[in-house]
């Protein structure tokens, strides 16, 4: 079987739409999804580029394995963060991205650019790429994806609005490229919505069946089948790690209203069925919703709320505006402790279900002065107002609700993560409480899990199956073509974390930017802070393990061995 080899260009300016070849080394020495955007992000942009504006780019891009693998289809938006100002990749699972991959036929991705002058919509099918006008612009995320025929990625209004954390919504609100605001960037191109008309890949190879079996045999499948995601704020605050009312607490005396009983309860049945079922489904104003783990956190304990049936609707809520759950609670979260402490003139209270959901809209709609300061996220809003010892954000993305004060592992993991405060990236907040490691021991595990992550998301694979992949995909990609060994996958790993730390800090992103937010210094519930200068001595042992020097900034010696040092010189990585 061939490689996927070309890429699909769209400039929206002219309206214009070819294909391209993707240069051989690229395709050798970063696969797909991450790897492969972050190479493409690197080439387009100059340092300094807006966010906002025509020059930036973004991609919509699959990879070699996205379809083929047991579990969700998925696919990456990758672009340039207007929250963050950071390089971002953010991935939504669903029709969506299995109709995507059939779509590109031998086209990895669809890089676009530009702003067009009106709304427009974009075609993929069958490897071509067309532009039209929609009238679509003002709809919500369920509305667009009805006005289409095809599986639809859309913005809602607060992708139209250009809120900094705005989502692109998939399959009418149920999947989401959540974070960082690649939203924002389709709004600011005026893109309302990208239609994929294509079938997901299908795969003869009994490697599929010897995958699943696997998987559903790992304590990951077993956890997934049982639970999803939902069951993360139970674990979040058997452990203490429940970020509660506005980061106040650790724990939630509601818990029992929201976690996963309470949603079993609620659930009209999962997303899929079979051996990998997908989320749970439950009944909102809104329509039918499927509600994770970050939303029963961020908006339920994040907020004090203690009622399943409401965080589910305000969920839903954030679904059809198409709005990052967690950045959306952490703003209501900060306005209510704000509104407490008299930097705001609002009557806000933890608790307070409705307060919530008209807050949420003027986020999104940015109808008011305050939900226009929060649109722009908490770091920015804090800075006006004051309140910076609220909810912490790293690189200006808002934390989720694991609490890392008493897991200096997950400080790291957040601090270092190339598109700021994300609990993707590395979770060793899963075993650190109940082990007993030395600092070497947590960098080791920040990096080991950094990298195998990076390296899935270049092939692309559901993110939980991924977790069974002991050899990291290297006999499915044998089958499909590719000469990579586990050894050349790992350093493939590694490679596209330093490209992402070389894009960040070109745009001035080091160790000024990896720093602990001052919420984590101060004293938990429990006692338990982050101490400064030990969390110092930590990213040190961090950089010396990276290959980076004190402000980290990858050394040559490092480049040239991940084969990247030609970078600067524009050719050869």
């Amino acid at each position: 079987m061939a490689r996927l080899s070309h890429l699909l260009r769209v400039d929206l300016g002219a309206e214009t739409a070819s294909r391209e070849p993707i240069p051989e080394r690229w395709l050798d020495r970063y696969v797909g999804g991450k790897g492969l955007g972050a190479r493409y992000l690197f080439e387009e942009l100059d340092p300094g580029t807006d966010p906002m504006g025509s020059d930036n780019a973004l991609l919509f891009i699959v990879g070699p394995l996205t379809g083929r693998t047991p579990g969700e289809p998925r696919y990456a938006a990758i672009t340039k963060s207007p929250l963050t100002g950071a390089f971002l990749d953010s991935y939504s699972g669903g029709e969506f991205a299995g109709a995507l991959a059939g779509a590109l036929g031998d086209c990895l991705g669809v890089l676009v650019t530009g702003r067009a002058d009106e709304p427009m919509a974009l075609t993929i099918e069958d490897g071509e790429a067309t532009l039209e006008p929609t009238d679509a612009w003002g709809a919500d995320a369920a509305a667009t994806a009805g006005a289409f025929d095809g599986r639809v990625a859309c913005i809602g209004p607060a992708g139209e609005n250009r809120v900094s954390y705005a989502t692109i919504a998939a399959d009418g609100g149920d999947h989401h490229a959540g974070r960082g605001g690649a939203g924002a960037v389709m709004g600011a191109k005026r893109l309302k919505a990208v239609v994929a008309r294509g079938q997901r890949p299908t795969e003869d190879s009994d490697l599929r069946e010897i995958y699943e079996e696997r998987f559903v045999d790992d304590e990951t499948g077993r956890w997934q089948a049982a639970s999803e995601t939902l069951e993360s704020v139970d674990f979040a605050d058997a452990v203490g790690a429940l970020a509660t009312r506005g980061w106040q607490e650790n724990r939630f005396d509601g818990i029992e209203g929201i976690g996963i009983e309470a949603a079993r309860g609620a659930a009209t049945g999962r997303e899929s069925e079979g051996a990998i079922p997908g989320g749970f489904t439950v009944p909102t104003p809104d329509g039918e919703s499927v509600p994770r783990g970050a939303t029963q956190m961020t908006l339920g304990a994040g907020l004090g709320i203690d009622e399943f049936d409401a965080v589910a609707a305000l969920g839903a809520q954030c679904d059809r505006f198409g709005i990052d759950v967690i950045s959306a609670g952490s703003a209501v979260a900060w306005a209510i402790r704000a509104s407490e402490a008299g930097l705001i003139e609002r009557d806000l209270a933890f608790g307070d279900r409705d307060a919530a959901r008209e807050l949420l809209a003027e986020i999104a709609t940015r109808t008011t002065p305050l939900g226009e300061a929060l649109a722009d996220g908490v770091e920015r809003a804090s800075a006006t107002f004051g309140g910076e010892d609220f909810v912490p954000a790293i690189k200006g993305m808002e934390l989720p609700a694991y609490d890392p004060r008493g897991a200096r592992s997950m400080a790291l993991a957040y601090a270092t993560s190339d598109r700021g405060g994300c609990h993707r990236r590395a979770r060793p907040i899963e075993d650190e409480p109940f082990s007993h490691w030395s600092d070497d021991e947590r960098v080791e595990r920040v990096i080991a899990e950094q990298n195998r992550r990076s390296v899935l998301w270049s092939l692309i694979v559901d993110d939980f199956v991924g977790d069974s992949f002991a050899d990291l995909g290297a006999a499915w990609l044998s089958e499909l073509g590719y000469d990579l060994s586990p050894a050349d996958l790992a350093t493939l790993g590694e490679r596209v974390w330093t490209l992402t730390r070389l894009f960040n800090v070109r745009e001035g992103l080091d160790r000024e930017a990896d720093r602990v937010p001052a919420p984590l210094t101060e004293s938990a519930a429990d006692g338990e802070s982050i101490d400064p200068e030990e969390f110092e001595g930590l990213l040190d042992r961090y950089y010396a393990a990276r290959g980076w020097d004190e402000r980290g900034r990858p050394i040559l010696r490092t480049l040239e061995r991940l084969e990247l040092a030609s970078l600067d010189g524009g050719d050869g990585a």
